[in-house]
């Protein structure tokens, strides 16, 4: 396999997802352990009830198989494959229909597109074309619209969800790996992995079938995040934290206040976005995991094998501690008690207890896990595993300490996983 450095990809791992796959060392099938200890009752031994009808699926890109792998989490089973177009690589879900985005990164040569999946059918519906080489998408709070930065073309796209089609361009920096709305709606973070800059945009309120026009107008730009790659928004819309990835910092910048706010009654300064600092955590910050309160957040530095604990309120670094080799991926729990941390290195998660600020314990998966999340009710984590092609499933409750249950079938080079829940029709 070759190597690169993460920084050199905005998907920070790119090459060596698109590594040849090695056969995947599985458990037994959950059909077997079930029929083991009597089929009707498995399930429920082992996992939460759940409501008549209930329906969660997690989705994997493959980015070696141009294929969106569907696994059923409520029976643990693969449920199908979707043909999607050529190397998808991000994944979305939409908060208010039942939708799944696949970014189809395509080649250096042609334009990319994005996949739209309908959850309820889990079927493929429609195909929007965009530009060269996109790799995330980030679907703004109402559902109603979609960003995604095409490195190829410096520039990111706007996508009309309701009508399934690209409505607007904007000019980025070079390279644009990421494009993230807020929570708020009104700011668009994109970093720019070639030019090692952060470009901010205000972004304008849809209005349904309101006459096309621009909605993204540039807001500012602060250089100086040497491969900058992963953000994360703070939930109140008021902070962006970037990882610098060819470094060892993270950018932090206030985000401009809304006109007539508390924030900017006080201070008319925050109108105006602005650099706070950079912060130094371990080298190769490749993926920032932020807490649902907002108030911490973990910086995977990849070449260091470790993690950077940071104080989003004060804008400073709390402590960066081991954790194992090459950190990739993290999440924090709901409650924001536990980080787990994909360790593209060591073939397993490790779970960190933030409250004790210690290492509980490293659950092996398969070969180089990357991508990872949490089911509906955190019952399971799921690792996708870049090299074996398959996704790891781990039981986080109902033992004393959190075991591999079993392993899914994927495809070769996975690299995204989302999860999604039935949800009413709108």
């Amino acid at each position: 396999m070759k190597h690169c450095s993460p920084s050199t990809q905005p998907t920070c791992l790119a090459t060596f997802r698109l590594a040849t796959v090695s056969s995947p060392v599985r458990l037994l099938p959950l059909s077997l352990c079930c029929a083991l200890v009597l089929l009707a009752g498995c399930r429920h031994n082992y996992f939460p009830d759940t409501p008549a009808g209930y329906r969660e699926f997690a989705y994997v890109s493959n980015g070696a198989a141009n294929t969106v792998s569907v696994l059923d989490l409520v029976y643990l089973r693969q449920d199908r494959t979707l043909q999607v177009g050529v190397n998808p690589t991000g994944l979305a879900v939409n908060p208010v229909r039942n939708e799944v985005y696949v970014v189809n990164t395509g080649t250096p040569t042609g334009n990319g597109s994005v996949s739209v999946i309908d959850s309820a059918a889990n079927r493929v519906v429609a195909t929007i074309p965009i530009h060269k080489l996109p790799y995330f998408i980030s679907v703004d709070p109402s559902g109603h619209r979609a960003f995604v930065a095409n490195s190829g073309s410096n520039t990111v796209s706007v996508l009309d969800l309701d009508h399934r089609r690209e409505t607007a361009v904007a000019g980025t920096g070079e390279q644009p790996g990421l494009a993230r709305i807020s929570p708020d709606g009104r700011s668009l973070v994109v970093t720019n992995r070639g030019s090692s800059s952060v470009s901010i945009f205000n972004v304008d309120p849809y209005v349904p079938d309101a006459p096309v026009k621009q909605p993204l107008h540039l807001r500012a730009a602060f250089p100086d995040c040497p491969g900058a790659t992963d953000a994360v928004i703070l939930p109140d819309s008021s902070k962006t934290f970037i990882a610098c990835s060819s470094g060892h910092q993270v950018m932090a910048v206030a985000l401009a206040a809304a006109p007539g706010s508390w924030p900017a009654k006080q201070d008319s300064a925050a109108l105006a976005d602005h650099f706070l600092t950079l912060l130094d955590v371990g080298r190769n910050p490749v993926h920032l995991a932020l807490k649902p309160n907002g108030g911490e957040i973990f910086s995977s530095n990849f070449a260091d094998n470790s993690i950077s604990e940071i104080d989003a309120f004060n804008n400073q670094v709390e402590s960066t501690f081991p954790i194992s080799d090459k950190p990739t991926q993290a999440v924090v729990s709901a409650d924001n008690t536990t980080l787990w941390v994909s360790s593209f290195g060591a073939d397993a998660v490790s779970l960190y207890s933030i409250d004790d600020g210690h290492l509980v314990t490293a659950v092996r998966t398969g070969s180089a896990p990357d991508a990872i999340a949490f089911s509906v009710d955190e019952h399971l984590l799921l690792a996708a595993d870049a090299h074996s092609g398959d996704v790891a499933v781990i039981r986080t409750q109902g033992n004393p300490l959190p075991t591999l249950f079993t392993t899914l079938p994927a495809g070769p080079s996975p690299n995204a996983i989302v999860v999604k829940s039935n949800a009413p029709a709108q």
